[in-house]
């Protein structure tokens, strides 16, 4: 209900209009997103969770929402408050493809990465990988975690493939194209949420296509490379999927450490320790 109120009172004081709160949309863990009716029309209304403001600068998230807005892939942003994350955009009707088969849709994700990956202009930030983690594992720090001797020794084996980290490589991504931020409409298939959007290896976003499933990753791979992939090809895979395994391992603990656990019902160290598991799954793979 509080959040209700904060819908309410937010659009009254920057639109002057009534709002009717429809229902919550389900899905995230570190947002509270709502579709909101003003005038007859459908938006969606994004109140950041608890500390979002630790992983996401609204400062870069604004710049590289401008960035995309000629490719038609994500919803229109009417509203943005960089200071309390607070945003507005236009409600697009569709089925997420959490919700569906996504390897029946492989080939319209590819052409969206694609259009991402092509896109005219870089972001004015980079994703950053390791500069990402190491401020990921500070956060922690404030807690005085101790870091578990099996994180250190994954990174370490992480880090020993490092040559595939390379700035070379670097394209617009999404920074976060898992199944649950595509969305299928009548007009094709859409990507939101661009919070972890900056310049980044093209794999990273093929990586996340496999949060769920790394199978769908893999099936992918193919498709978007439009050829059976090399070895070498696999391997980058499989190493920026490590690496995001690594990275929402302290994720997972930061939650665990300001009370989400609780707060959500969910066990984030539980989770912490899970993504070691996939983490280490994933480095045995590399050839």
């Amino acid at each position: 209900m509080e959040n209700e109120m904060i819908v309410k009172k937010v659009v009254k004081e920057v639109f002057d209009k009534d709002v009717v709160v429809v229902e919550r949309l389900m899905g995230g863990m570190s947002n509270f997103t709502y579709v909101i009716k003003m005038e007859d029309e459908l938006y969606t209304f994004r109140i950041p969770g608890k500390k979002a403001e630790k992983f996401v600068d609204r400062e870069v998230e604004e710049h590289n929402i401008g960035l995309v807005r000629d490719l038609n892939l994500n919803n229109d942003t009417v509203y943005f408050d960089k200071k309390t994350g607070f945003k507005i955009a236009r409600y697009i009707k569709g089925q997420p493809l959490h919700e569906l088969n996504p390897l029946d849709y492989l080939e319209e994700a590819a052409n969206v990465l694609h259009k991402v990956h092509n896109h005219k202009e870089l972001s004015n930030f980079d994703y950053d990988p390791l500069r990402r983690l190491e401020i990921y594992e500070n956060h922690n720090n404030e807690f005085n975690h101790i870091k578990p001797d099996r994180y250190l020794e994954l990174k370490n084996e992480f880090l020993s493939h490092i040559k595939y980290l390379d700035k070379a490589r670097l394209t617009l991504c999404h920074g976060d194209s898992q199944i649950s931020n595509f969305v299928v409409t009548d007009n094709g298939l859409r990507l939101m949420d661009w919070e972890f959007a900056g310049n980044n290896d093209p794999f990273y976003d093929i990586a996340c296509f496999g949060n769920n499933d790394f199978d769908h990753a893999l099936k992918l791979l193919p498709v978007y490379l439009k050829h059976e992939p090399t070895q070498d090809e696999i391997n980058r895979l499989y190493f920026f999927r490590a690496f995001q395994c690594l990275q929402w391992h302290n994720v997972a603990w930061y939650k665990e450490y300001i009370g989400l656990s609780k707060d959500l019902g969910v066990d984030f160290k539980f989770v912490a320790n899970l993504y070691l598991d996939k983490a280490e799954s994933m480095l045995s793979n590399i050839k």
